[in-house]
């Protein structure tokens, strides 16, 4: 094998192709990176098996051939070089040599043939999706998974495709997210993506209008963005109905500026930090909210004005729950919905359902 190649294109694939590598897999093999020399493309793939990413990038391919080099060494040598073409071949005793302008590096490289073939997925059944629309329903969604392993449907985030719409779903049993957005497509798909996944498949997605390919089959998906493929299992089992979950009527319904009530809340969770609770509390008047902390260090009262429709309410949180929802909207104002001291308060934007966000309160005793 033997091929020139870009050192800063080299170096954003291999950043995109070690997204897939854990380094704690038993298998040495998954601790390195594939690559393909061929047709005037390199091909570099990593994979952990749950997770595999493929990406090619553009080189003048001299001699075609495949390896597997050691993932964190490669990038590493790699990202140190000198901004100039890279060249790099293979030589005797299972080595390559790594050259750019004076810097030479003989690195050791393993089997290729050892490498797990990815899943050959037939990409027949797609929708299409903005790059740009897809990273902001992951980022509205990846905060709320379960982050232990009891119930290990919850770690990861529900797509679910009906009536022309991509909804993705996330709950950790006190928070429940869901983000959405038309497509078409009039496919029924139910699907669960590891969370691990999709933070990485966020980190690849591009902030324009792009699009993204998505396919499913019975236990993986492929995004594809062109150059870079990325294929991840899915989780197994039934994801919880959260329709189920959502409820339909509510007493109090309070319309806040969303930057006013995050700086509020923020302030208010300084006092809130003592012990693992970060409890605040509302008290919901007709023109004004009040958000209450104590610890043993002081108090903290904070007061905002409010629109409210509907009953005067006292209820606690856990202040950590809300400022995540608050800081990934964008609105400036949204609608808070309450139907008791001791059921969820639903948070929505007040033009549309683009989003429905559900957080549980913390029940005391004289409340």
């Amino acid at each position: 094998m033997k091929f020139i190649c870009a050192k800063n294109k080299l170096q954003e694939a291999i950043s995109i192709a070690q997204k897939a590598v854990t380094g704690k897999s038993p298998m040495p093999i998954l601790q390195g990176i594939y690559l393909s020399a061929k047709n005037d493309q390199l091909t570099l793939i990593g994979s952990d098996i749950d997770l595999s990413i493929e990406t090619k990038v553009v080189a003048e391919i001299q001699e075609e051939g495949s390896i597997v080099v050691d993932s964190k060494l490669f990038g590493e040598i790699i990202r140190k070089l000198p901004n100039s073409s890279v060249e790099i071949h293979t030589v005797d005793n299972n080595s390559i040599e790594i050259i750019c302008e004076k810097s030479k590096f003989t690195l050791i490289h393993m089997d290729a043939d050892e490498f797990p073939n990815l899943p050959n997925i037939n990409e027949n059944m797609i929708f299409s999706i903005s790059q740009k629309i897809l990273k902001n329903m992951i980022k509205g969604t990846i905060f709320a998974i379960a982050q232990d392993e009891t119930r290990p449907i919850l770690t990861g985030v529900l797509f679910e495709v009906t009536d022309e719409k991509l909804n993705l779903v996330a709950l950790d049993g006190y928070r429940l997210a869901l983000r959405s957005n038309n497509i078409d497509n009039d496919n029924t798909i139910n699907a669960v993506i590891p969370g691990k996944t999709l933070n990485e498949v966020a980190k690849i997605l591009s902030e324009d209008e792009e699009s993204v390919k998505i396919t499913f089959t019975p236990n993986h998906i492929l995004f594809n963005l062109g150059q870079t493929k990325i294929i991840s299992r899915l989780l197994e089992g039934e994801f919880i109905r959260y329709n189920a979950i959502l409820p339909e009527e509510f007493n109090s319904q309070v319309i806040a500026k969303k930057a006013e009530l995050l700086n509020c809340i923020e302030r208010a969770s300084l006092m809130a930090k003592e012990g693992n609770t970060n409890l605040i509390k509302f008290d919901i008047k007709e023109e004004n909210l009040i958000i209450t902390s104590n610890s043993q260090l002081g108090t903290v009262v904070e007061e905002m004005n409010i629109i409210l429709q509907g009953e005067e309410l006292q209820i606690a949180f856990n202040s950590k729950y809300l400022i995540d929802v608050l800081k990934i909207i964008d609105d400036e104002e949204i609608i808070l919905e309450f139907s008791s001291s001791v059921s969820p308060c639903i948070i929505k934007n007040k033009e549309n359902s683009k989003y429905i966000y559900l957080v549980l309160p913390v029940r005391l005793l004289n409340v």
